[in-house]
Order: structure tokens, then C-alpha cells, then sequence
């Protein structure tokens, strides 16, 4: 009995084609559960240094190749060390999680590290610079202030995330995906209640048209499927607008963008006169550094701005106005 090529052909199953490199890329990173912003730089510097090399693929070049695009971003580009260990952090990670290649990267020309001393707002010029604000962005700035919270950890609250029984705030997935537990200023009971029910009244809306769900972290909306629209999820400053997300490619109402409010910080310095060249995170230094001068311990400021080792917190010790040492100059003697 002869069987032809023809009959099995429906018993074979077609080669599936192996996925472009930067989509292996976003692929891994969401595996790992990085986030979006993480995913979307890697993906750039991994371009970059395909470009630099002539579009060659990262198969075909060796440790020397990763060594002369570091270099040329730190002498030729002259970028922060910040910004050359993110390239650094990208090409590792496109080497060793998505093409699992080992090679040790010796000699690189490193970005020389800034020490830069933080700004640092005074409470007066801190409080002038949040009463030039209005509305969302107001709110936004003074819990950078109040709490100490990164400008990314305050747009993504969710309204559960808000104590007021225990006067607390908690950070959820903050930077090094730890959370921690900073306080809810009492001045701001008030407008925070405001703010929720102000939320919950879009929420409705956005129930009554079919939409109302959130983005969910860490695959909780499939382990429960009704979380995503449920009230307590939802995020404490939501978008003026739905929009697609990404990843999910469905329509949601996301958090407010974090431009605006750092556009707007720079306008209420100007308006306020404050000639210090600060944005949202000075209001993060500031507040660990006011903590400081009112006698608060150094390792209960560091659990508050969730700082892993007290080192990255002992910087604020050198902005106090009594010196970091508490050192009185001989002309005020």
C-alpha cells in the first residue's frame, strides 16, 4: 500500500515561526513580571545596540561588542552612570534570560558616578509651591510631600490603598517591587475622601457603559475574574479618558499620567519664585529631610521611603540646615 505525501500532510503540523527578537524581549519581561516602563527601555537600548553594531544580530557578536557600545555611551555620548548601567542591565538581560549566552563583560569605560546633593525644598517654599497647584495635580504633590511617596507610586493608588482608620497609606509593587506602609497625612483626610468619591462616581459610569475594569498585577485577574471591576481596585487619580491598553489590547480607564503633574510642578515653582531647580522627587527629599531636622530616628525615615539600605538614606544627613555633623561655623560663633 502506497501512501502518498498528500495524505499525511493534514497530521503535520507547520514549523511555527520563530518570534522576532525584541518580542522574545517583551515576552521574558513579562514573564518576570517587570514593568511596562522596564520592558519598553530594554527594548530601546537593545535596539540602540543593534543599530550600533549595523544591525547585526546579537548572536553573532561577543563580549568586545557589548564593551565598545557601553564605552561609547560613557565617553563619546557622555551619559550618566544611571543611564549606562540601565543599557548594561538590558544587554544582560538580553544575553543571559532570552538568548542564554554567558560571556563576562571586563573593561568597560564606566559613566563616572554623579554626587549630587538632592534638592531640597524649605516648608515654606514646599507648602508656596502646593497652594500655587489646583485639583488633581494639588493633591498628587502634597501626598509626595506628606508621605513621601515616589510621583509613580502616588498615580498608581488604588482606592483600598487608603487607611483612614490607621491613618496610613500603602505602597504596593514600589520600587525593587516591595511594598511598605508610609502615613496618610491628616491634613488631607478631607480631600482624599473628596477624591474617592469622585472615583466612584466615574467608576458607575463606566460600569453602566460596559467598561468600569482596571489593570490588575500579577495574573489576579484571571485568579479572580471579578476583581478587576470591583471599587477597591480601581486607582485613586483615574485618566480624564478610557484608553487601550497595551498589553491586554482591551479598553480601560488607566491612571493619570505622571507629565502632567510634573509639568505642572514646574510651572508652580516659577509662579512661586522658588529658584531651586526642583521637581516632583524634591518633594521626597524634602520630606525625609524635614523628618530629619524634627528629631525622627534615621532607620524610621528609611523604612518610610523604603530605602533598602540606610546608606541611601544617610544623604539627607548632609542637606540638614544644621550641617551634617552638626558643625557651627566659626563666623556665627
Amino acid at each position: 500500500m502506497v501512501i502518498h505525501n498528500s495524505a499525511l500532510c493534514g497530521n503535520i503540523r507547520p514549523p511555527v515561526p520563530e518570534r522576532k527578537l525584541l518580542d522574545q524581549v517583551s515576552d521574558l519581561a513579562r514573564f518576570r513580571h517587570l514593568s511596562l516602563r522596564t520592558e519598553q527601555a530594554y527594548r530601546n537600548w537593545i535596539k540602540r545596540y543593534i543599530f550600533f553594531h549595523h544591525k547585526t544580530h546579537p548572536r553573532e557578536l561577543d563580549a568586545e561588542a557589548v564593551r565598545c557600545f557601553l564605552t561609547h555611551l560613557a565617553v563619546n555620548e557622555r551619559v550618566s552612570a544611571s543611564t549606562q548601567n540601565q543599557a548594561f542591565n538590558a544587554l544582560l538581560f538580553l544575553y543571559r534570560q532570552v538568548l542564554k549566552m554567558e560571556f563576562n563583560i571586563q573593561g568597560v569605560e564606566r559613566a563616572r558616578h554623579s554626587r549630587r546633593l538632592p534638592v531640597v525644598l524649605t516648608k515654606a517654599e514646599a507648602n508656596t509651591v502646593i497652594n500655587q497647584l489646583q485639583g488633581t495635580e494639588q493633591l498628587i504633590v502634597a501626598l509626595l510631600y506628606g508621605a513621601g511617596l515616589r510621583i509613580m507610586e502616588a498615580v498608581r493608588l488604588r482606592v483600598e490603598d487608603i487607611d483612614f482608620a490607621r491613618n496610613e497609606i500603602r505602597v504596593r509593587d514600589g520600587k525593587g517591587e516591595k511594598d511598605r506602609l508610609t502615613m496618610s497625612p491628616y491634613k488631607l483626610r478631607d480631600a482624599l475622601s473628596r477624591q474617592i468619591a469622585i472615583v466612584k462616581a466615574v467608576h458607575q459610569t463606566d460600569l453602566q457603559k460596559g467598561y468600569g475594569d482596571v489593570y490588575l498585577p500579577y495574573a489576579l485577574e484571571r485568579k479572580y475574574h471579578n476583581a478587576a471591576k470591583e471599587f477597591c481596585w480601581q486607582y485613586l487619580f483615574p485618566a480624564n479618558k478610557l484608553s487601550l491598553d497595551p498589553r491586554s489590547s482591551r479598553i480601560r480607564r488607566h491612571h493619570i499620567n505622571e507629565q502632567n503633574v510634573q509639568r505642572a510642578v514646574k510651572t508652580a515653582l516659577r509662579k512661586a519664585g522658588v529658584r531651586k531647580n526642583g521637581s516632583c522627587h524634591s518633594f521626597r527629599h524634602s520630606f525625609a529631610t524635614h523628618l530629619l531636622e524634627d528629631g525622627y530616628d534615621i532607620r524610621t525615615v528609611q523604612e518610610l521611603l523604603g530605602h533598602k539600605d540606610v546608606r541611601t538614606t544617610m544623604i539627607y544627613t548632609h542637606v540638614l540646615n544644621r550641617g551634617g555633623r552638626g558643625v557651627r561655623s566659626p563666623l556665627d560663633a
